[in-house]
């Protein structure tokens, strides 16, 4: 059709075009138009199928019980496609507005707000984490471990801010003892375990880093950390159904987790996985610690809104989260030469993972696209080249690399494909 209109073009010239009678002419162009827009819809169709079909292999596989993906430009959702069951026993159908646990994907947000309050001069990042919390004064160092001995020594340097922010601070994860304590109480125990490595010297994936930037947001802006997430990045972005504690039509919407069992087959986890045992005691108990490295539900559209905010220079909907600049901070290599991240060709900004050197899972994506992933297969990634926003929600346990993941490959290589750039 387009062929034909060029060669009409052509023929007739623009001038003919513009001296045919009218009652030729419009509809003329009412075919064109129609015609365009029916090409338009075929390649939305054939797009979403490609998508459909790359989703769909792993639920037939029995790899996951269901999904939802979303592809995003800066500024427009282009396309929302949600595939297999949410709850495999009740044949619940999986849908477009249901709920994840995004695990880790909590992280880059907690590293928003703790930019935020760079911005406003209330923290630097260079600041010693000591200056907020005293408590992590005189902080000891593991020389050496040998024979159930552990000698210790002082750290070179006290820990800073942006240690925390990259993975580089050498403080121990360790599971927490309930599922309700305070971040005051998480960071007090931090500080009194020693440091697994001199500061900065090594990347090393460290929930209790992230927490602990959740207790500095907390002091240094006197709301509580939940409180401060929704009023400042939630609420902003227009995040409805992002929340550490779903309500009970939200917690209606969770989408069912689950593993592989000895037979090769879907099984439900009825409970969750003792090293997130902290998110026991029901979805909508506010008692329940609201972890910064880990603790959001969210759907496909509130992560692809966040993303948008980071496209667009920190602005969304006419709400400037973050000045283009501090973005730009966040998003660039953080961590030099270390080895970080989960995937090779990785690096470390300040709370986002960066591709640094394309390769494998992320073959399909330009250097310098940023994101993050979680525990349970969740991704999300924004390509400020193409100007792509890949989202991709499932809940699968067990899985040996989440961001190294055959169906984040799979579905990043079709909507890269499909869907191109501008």
């Amino acid at each position: 059709m387009i062929f034909q209109i060029a060669v009409a073009m052509k023929l007739f010239g623009l001038v003919g075009l513009i001296n045919m009678k009218a009652k030729f002419i419009i509809p003329l162009l009412v075919v064109v138009v129609l015609n365009i827009q029916s090409l338009l819809g075929d390649s939305k169709e054939k797009s979403e199928a490609l998508i459909r079909e790359s989703m769909t292999h792993f639920i037939d596989e029995a790899v996951i019980s269901g999904s939802v993906t979303a592809v995003a430009s800066d500024r427009k959702l282009l396309s929302l496609e949600s595939y297999g069951y949410s709850n495999i026993a009740s044949k619940k159908t999986m849908k477009d507005n249901d709920l994840f646990w995004i695990a880790s994907m909590t992280k880059p947000m907690t590293a928003v707000c703790v930019m935020q309050l760079h911005e406003k001069g209330k923290l630097a990042i260079t600041d010693l984490v000591e200056k907020y919390l005293p408590e992590f004064k005189n902080q000891w160092l593991i020389k050496s471990k040998n024979k159930g001995e552990v000698t210790l020594k002082k750290p070179s340097r006290s820990i800073t801010i942006k240690d925390l922010l990259t993975h580089t601070s050498g403080l121990q994860n360790f599971r927490p003892t309930r599922n309700d304590h305070t971040l005051s109480e998480l960071v007090m125990a931090y500080s009194q375990t020693p440091l697994n490595f001199e500061p900065g010297s090594y990347w090393s994936y460290s929930n209790s880093g992230i927490n602990t930037l959740g207790r500095i947001i907390e002091v240094v802006s006197g709301l509580s950390y939940a409180e401060y997430m929704q009023k400042k990045i939630f609420d902003p972005c227009g995040m409805v159904d992002t929340t550490f504690w779903p309500s009970e039509d939200q917690a209606n919407r969770v989408a069912s987790i689950y593993s592989i069992d000895d037979n090769k087959e879907l099984k439900e986890l009825k409970e969750f996985p003792s090293f997130i045992k902290f998110l026991n005691g029901g979805l909508s108990n506010k008692s329940r610690t609201p972890y910064p490295a880990g603790g959001l539900f969210s759907t496909a559209e509130d992560v692809t809104a966040f993303y948008q905010m980071t496209l667009n220079g920190g602005s969304y909907r006419g709400n400037q989260i973050l000045k283009k600049e501090t973005l730009v901070m966040m998003t660039t290599n953080q961590t030099g030469n270390l080895k970080a991240g989960f995937v090779e060709g990785s690096c470390w900004g300040l709370g986002f993972s960066i591709v640094r050197n394309p390769k494998g899972v992320t073959s399909m994506l330009s250097s310098g696209t940023f994101g993050h992933g979680g525990v349970y297969g969740t991704q999300s990634w924004a390509d400020p080249k193409s100007k792509r926003i890949m989202v991709l929600m499932i809940q699968r346990e067990g899985l040996k690399n989440s961001d190294g993941s055959e169906m984040r490959a799979a579905f990043q290589r079709v909507a890269a494909d499909v869907y191109g750039v501008d």
